[in-house]
């Protein structure tokens, strides 16, 4: 019950900032959900043994989320937390295989979050806000597809070290489902686009949800913790809301850069 509650507040407040407010509204939503994903990712870090400078990389996060979102060019952010991040190291004079560990562990929420949530909103800008509505119905039908699919007909482990639950069956259902959505829905998002790239495009954007879930059930696993933190009553955090958006997002942003491209 506390589930379906946070849903019903939380689901009407993201479609109405995406519909109702201008695409200012979507960057917003994204730059909260990056520093407060980011702050999760940090407390997964620290139980992996991960040492993650949290103003650096938080500010590294949330500045890439921002020009992803605006348009602006991303390389600056990279570049910059690139070389702090080395000079910190640096500065640390601790030899060993910290070093690479933490480095790796600071610079990676950089393009694991902030340069994801930022498509995100680039998509409500450049497709509008028809666009990000589909983006999220292909995940959530992908999502529920594997669930119940799964469960009415799951034989065979997908990944049983990472998500025991997770079935073969239930994957090839979600990308069916999740494939169908976006074809049927991208006759009133993006018309006129050929079937066949709607099809792949689908398929691609389901299977990189199913991934991105993957992902971040690795790093909670290996961090020996079941949620990221317990923001959203019955759901867990905000990484363990938004694991698919992240790795579908790209893609989906990929796909209308190209799909706009004379």
């Amino acid at each position: 019950m506390t589930r379906v509650l946070s849903a019903v507040v939380l689901l009407p407040i993201v479609i109405g900032v995406v519909w109702f407010v201008p695409p200012w509204g979507t960057l917003v939503l994204a730059l909260i959900a990056s520093a407060l994903a980011f702050h999760e990712y940090a407390r997964i870090a620290s139980a992996l043994g991960a040492h993650v400078p949290q103003v650096v990389s938080g500010v590294a996060v949330v500045a890439a989320c921002a020009l992803v979102g605006t348009g602006a060019p991303v390389v600056i952010v990279l570049l910059s937390a690139l070389l702090v991040t080395g000079a910190l190291a640096v500065a640390a004079g601790q030899p060993g295989p910290a070093v690479l560990r933490d480095s790796a562990a600071a610079v990676l929420p950089i393009v694991y979050i902030g340069v994801p949530l930022g498509a995100l909103a680039a998509i409500r800008s450049s497709a509008g806000r028809e666009g990000v509505l589909l983006l999220m119905i292909v995940i959530m039908v992908s999502d529920s597809a594997q669930y119940y699919t799964g469960r009415a007909f799951g034989r065979h482990p997908l990944a049983p070290s990472i998500s025991p639950k997770k079935t073969v069956e239930g994957a090839i259902g979600g990308l069916v489902f999740g494939t169908a959505a976006l074809v049927v829905g991208s006759h009133w998002a993006f018309p006129g686009t050929p079937m066949l790239a709607l099809i792949l495009l689908g398929a691609i954007v389901s299977a990189a949800g199913i991934v991105g879930d993957l992902f971040e059930s690795l790093l909670k696993r290996s961090a020996g913790i079941k949620d990221s933190s317990n923001l959203i009553p019955g759901h867990g955090g905000i990484l363990d809301r938004i694991d698919s958006w992240l790795f579908a997002a790209p893609v989906f942003y990929i796909f209308l850069i190209y799909a706009n491209a004379p």
